[in-house]
């Protein structure tokens, strides 16, 4: 597989959810990846430090420079803790965890990104405005409710299926909004 096309998917499919979701300085992006999908293995059945680095390094380039932190989400073997730069999680508050990913336990992507932090941090959870999902790896509980489906030319990294989510603050009124119950009389005017 080239490693200029994976480049090329991650590069567009990034660019595009920051357009889409109106991702700015402070804003959290979450990425799962599972190399050995994009690879064309089943998950966790061909993991590649080399595909990590390549994902975790074109997300960082494009993201570092707009002023977006990335949460790279370690595999189900690590509960699916992330890891941060320091200085986001101290800002946020954010519950710390003892955990270092490696590839048979927190997965190549990141164990890849980790190394590419500048003071990298493992933290239980986050709620990102924005989430990549490489390869069925499971970020929706990372993400900001409400869960919005971002639809982009960019369906794939590799042989990993792509799906891109924002968020968006939850509705709760407009138009179809009910504010009574059904058959309840109205009530009295307002004087």
């Amino acid at each position: 597989m080239a490693w200029e096309e994976i480049r090329d998917s991650v590069a567009r499919a990034t660019l595009g959810l920051i357009e889409v979701a109106g991702l700015g300085p402070g804003s959290l992006l979450v990425v799962g990846c599972s190399t050995s999908e994009v690879l064309g293995y089943r998950i966790g059945k061909g993991s590649s430090l080399e595909v990590g680095q390549v994902i975790a390094g074109t997300l960082l380039d494009i993201l570092r420079p707009r002023g977006i932190y990335l949460a790279a989400q370690g595999c189900e073997h690590i509960n699916r803790s992330l890891v941060v730069e320091r200085e986001y999680q101290e800002r946020h508050h954010l519950e710390e965890v003892t955990v270092w990913p490696v590839p048979r336990a927190g997965g190549a992507f990141a164990s890849a990104a980790i190394e590419l932090y500048r003071d990298p941090v493992m933290v239980r959870a986050v709620q990102a405005q924005a989430g990549m999902d490489i390869g069925h790896t499971l970020i929706g509980m990372h993400i900001k409710p409400v869960a919005v489906p971002v639809r982009l030319e960019v369906t794939h990294v590799g042989k990993a299926c792509l799906v891109l989510a924002r968020s968006r603050p939850p509705l709760v009124g407009g138009e179809r909004a009910v504010y009574r119950r059904p058959g309840a009389p109205a009530p009295p005017p307002e004087k």
